[in-house]
């Protein structure tokens, strides 16, 4: 028994090699982000080492930033990162029955996109320790990241760490491009998105409205309306 966790581990540090470079290198801009938000080091390297989620740190960030009360916060943090209950209960399904729960609750506490892309693909029953593995190398690649870009940012000039954070958007803009390109309705609610957000922040009409309530209604608006307008067919479906 010993001797296959050690072994899933060890793979787990291997596959989490690359988790870890990309996990650096993106958090960098999100570390700026922190700072310009008025973050220190190591509140901002905390709270990267304790969440692990790109989208909803940098949505927590900007409404730090735009002074949200802890309400806004805590709502759009739970809509930000509902994907990650959807993961864990598939994930769920590869897992033996009698693991404990003290497993079950770190291996939810790790679930990342590319964690759980990997676990996935794992045949057969999922070792715990393949996770424990990859999260090794994947958590200190985020925190250290996030650090070092909170250290740039007190270093360089204000323009170069603006032209740093726009870092952060090219890699959301890498997430939602590609299926725009393939899926016309995908497409129709990016610029749907951008036209509702630029009203919401023009219009005199919505003053009266904070930041981060204003993220919480479009989320909630536009995905609800596309969920009920163009509902994704299961596989059953499909076949049927």
């Amino acid at each position: 028994m010993l001797t296959d966790r050690k072994k899933w581990f060890a793979k787990g540090l291997h596959d989490g090699i690359p988790i870890m470079l990309g996990y650096f290198a993106v958090s960098i801009a999100l570390g700026i982000s922190a700072r310009n938000a008025g973050m220190t080091a190591p509140q901002a390297t905390l709270a990267s080492a304790l969440i692990m989620a790109s989208a909803g740190q940098y949505i927590g960030f900007t409404l730090i930033a735009a002074g949200a009360s802890y309400l806004e916060v805590m709502v759009m943090e739970a809509i930000a990162n509902a994907r990650y209950l959807l993961m864990s209960c598939a994930l769920s399904q590869k897992l033996k029955p009698e693991l404990p729960l003290r497993h079950r609750l770190l291996i939810g506490l790790w679930i990342t996109d590319e964690i759980f892309g990997l676990s996935v693909s794992v045949e057969g029953w999922l070792n715990p320790y393949y996770i424990y593995g990859m999260a090794a190398v994947a958590t200190p690649g985020w925190a250290l990241g996030t650090l070092t870009g909170v250290v740039l940012g007190n270093v360089l000039p204000v323009r170069v760490v603006s032209a740093l954070s726009v870092g952060l958007f090219g890699m959301f803009m890498s997430i939602f491009v590609p299926p725009a390109r393939k899926d016309r309705v995908i497409a129709a609610l990016v610029v749907i998105s951008f036209a509702a957000s630029y009203a919401f922040n023009a219009l005199a009409w919505f003053d009266s409205i904070s930041s981060g309530m204003k993220i919480i209604i479009l989320t909630v608006v536009i995905s609800l309306g596309a969920a009920l307008l163009f509902p994704v067919e299961g596989e059953g479906e499909h076949e049927a």
